[in-house]
């Protein structure tokens, strides 16, 4: 079988989409090595994450069109065409125009139509481009599938899609976080960051979506014992200067680790598996990867009863309403004060996330949506 990706994240993004992208095309051909994989990306950039794709299991293909901004959406189907592709997966809610009429059997993953859910934390011109791509993608391509349960409903909801026609594969995991790491390895990256022995830990970026006033303002409700530090790792602009002043007004910032930009996953891995708790009160998410990278790392989570965070976060994780700053103190001090607790969440989070999100599974689920829709 000859597939095609959609790969511009691939090569150029370093967060969610990107690692999506990377994890997914990995374990397939890892997993199927007999088919041919054919990576689209207006550029490429060289890293030690996209070093792997550039050799000879992966066919990487550049713009032959002089106007490269158009390519993805238009001219690439030239190129796609004379590969002689069984089928195009547009890995980040996008396909091209006219794919069907050139023949070429098309799926589309779509993360989250959270522009639509909370349309004022987007710009009016993105929230009008995104609505008209992802529309277009949903309507014209042969399979949409979507990370999460809850993601179909909203895909659904809003553009009125056939449920028979989306399938939910749930988001791939890097598979560096299935393995732990040593303590000496551990101590090494709590060391180069500064990060002291005993923490929570939040991750992801920080936009009012997330929701980490929320930790900060269950702080006030902690005892002593239970106020250890907490480490956010993630970037943000005018909402981070807002969790700043609570933390100067709650008199925290003895207590508040930011890591703006961290790209090395290896890294990551060890603050997962280091940290004491997960704590991710996010308003909603299309999956909510954090959690599942936590989970494997036995790390307990505490989450939000939101969304798509269920679905992420398994049975055996402790949910929250994100509007209650006591709640999420109640559970910081059950989580840290409670032993049994503590482990049951770790033994059995780790147990579900393995049988849900292993990559045998997802890429399985995968290639079985592939052959379903070739044979349409």
């Amino acid at each position: 079988m000859k597939i095609g990706f959609d790969s511009k994240r691939l090569y150029c993004n370093f967060t969610g989409l990107g690692n999506y992208s990377r994890t997914l095309v990995k374990n397939l051909g890892n997993i199927y090595p007999d088919n041919e994989y054919y990576l689209y990306t207006p550029r490429i950039k060289d890293t030690p994450e996209t070093t792997f794709f550039r050799d000879g299991a992966y066919k990487t293909r550049l713009p032959k069109a002089t106007l490269k901004p158009l390519w993805r959406s238009y001219s690439i189907i030239d190129q796609l065409i004379e590969d002689e592709l069984d089928i195009y997966h547009g890995l980040s809610h996008e396909i091209p125009f006219q794919l069907q009429k050139a023949g070429i059997k098309s799926i589309v993953t779509i993360h989250d139509l959270i522009f639509k859910v909370y349309p004022e934390t987007y710009s009016f011109l993105d929230r009008k481009i995104y609505d008209f791509k992802f529309k277009h993608s949903c309507v014209h391509a042969d399979k949409v599938i979507a990370i999460s349960n809850n993601t179909k409903k909203d895909i659904i909801r809003f553009y009125n899609i056939d449920p028979d026609k989306i399938e939910v594969i749930y988001q791939s995991i890097n598979p560096l976080f299935f393995h732990p790491k040593g303590e000496e390895e551990k101590n090494k990256t709590l060391k180069q960051y500064n990060i002291p022995n005993d923490y929570l830990l939040c991750v992801g970026s920080i936009e009012k979506r997330k929701n980490v006033e929320l930790i900060i303002k269950a702080y006030e409700h902690l005892k002593p014992d239970c106020k250890i530090p907490l480490v956010v790792i993630g970037r943000g602009k005018e909402y981070k200067q807002q969790v700043v002043d609570l933390i100067n007004r709650q008199r925290l910032k003895n207590k508040v680790l930011f890591i703006d930009y961290l790209d090395d996953n290896h890294h990551l891995a060890s603050i997962y598996q280091s940290a004491k708790a997960l704590i991710y009160p996010s308003l909603y998410e299309g999956f909510g990867l954090p959690i599942a990278e936590a989970l494997l790392s036995k790390t307990p989570v505490i989450t939000s009863q939101v969304s798509s965070l269920p679905e992420a976060g398994g049975p055996d994780s402790y949910y929250i309403d994100p509007t209650k700053p006591v709640e999420l103190a109640e559970a910081i001090t059950s989580v840290l004060s409670d032993s049994e607790l503590n482990n049951r969440m770790k033994e059995n989070g780790y147990d579900y996330a393995i049988k849900t999100f292993s990559a045998e599974r997802v890429t399985q689920q995968l290639m079985s949506c592939y052959q379903s829709a070739i044979q349409q």
